[in-house]
Parts: C-alpha cells; sequence; structure tokens
C-alpha cells in the first residue's frame, strides 16, 4: 500500500482567531476557506508541503451530535483536553521564540522528555494542544 497522511482536523470556536493563529503565527498557508460565521472549514498547511493539510472545522457542525455531545465537545475545548496535533521543526527554540512572540498560550517550554524527544507545547486560540518537537 502507499498511504500518506494527508489532512487531519482540529476544532475551531472562532474561525478568524483560529486563522490568524496558524496563519499568522505559525506561518501556515491559508489552502481553502469556506462557510459563513463560526460554519467556517478552513484548511491551512505548511508553505512547501501542498500535500500535507489541517482542516480547522467547527467541532459541532456534524447534524447526528446531540446537544448532550456538544456540550461535551464545548465542556472538553474550554478546559483543551479535545483535540492537539504533533508538529516538528529543526529549529525549536527559534519556533517557540516567533510562536512566544504571536501571544500564543505556552503550555510548556522547550525541554528534554524522558521518551527522547525536545519538544514544547502551546494551545491555540480554540484551546487545541499544539506540540512541537525538534527534528534531529
Amino acid at each position: 500500500m502507499d498511504i500518506t497522511i494527508h489532512t487531519s482536523v482540529l476544532p475551531h470556536d472562532d474561525p478568524e482567531a483560529s486563522l490568524a493563529f496558524f496563519r499568522d503565527t505559525l506561518g501556515f498557508e491559508v489552502r481553502n476557506d469556506v462557510g459563513k460565521g463560526k460554519m467556517r472549514w478552513i484548511t491551512v498547511g505548511p508553505a512547501g508541503q501542498p500535500g500535507t493539510s489541517i482542516l480547522l472545522a467547527p467541532p459541532a457542525a456534524d447534524p447526528g451530535i446531540t446537544d448532550d455531545e456538544r456540550r461535551t465537545i464545548a465542556e472538553m475545548m474550554a478546559k483543551g483536553t479535545y483535540g492537539w496535533i504533533l508538529l516538528a521543526t529543526s529549529d525549536l527554540d527559534g519556533t517557540f521564540a516567533q510562536v512566544q512572540a504571536g501571544d500564543a498560550e505556552v503550555v510548556q517550554e522547550p525541554a528534554e522528555q524522558p521518551y527522547g524527544v525536545r519538544d514544547c507545547a502551546f494551545r491555540d486560540p480554540a484551546g487545541n494542544m499544539i506540540r512541537i518537537q525538534e527534528l534531529r
């Protein structure tokens, strides 16, 4: 088989704030932006990597989700426990400085982890955990 990861999905509750974070703070390209108001699906991705994207999506737009499930999703997003993604960079300290300067919520400064990686962590405007690992 020849399988690649094409798109991962992260929820948003404020499309403008999420767009600003991924575009302006992380420097991702905007590849698609459809919908209106809070019901927007925004596809972003790293420059020079057209085959890899993140879809920023309203989490409770699916008509099959119950009101109880919508409340649970909203509670988990508020706590920062609903969505997360791992990114990677060859310059962790420089990337950390740039993201921190963009007013992102710092969860963890760059540190060596006992499982063999050096990484840092932020929360995006929707509360998603964004961990960035250093490529070695």
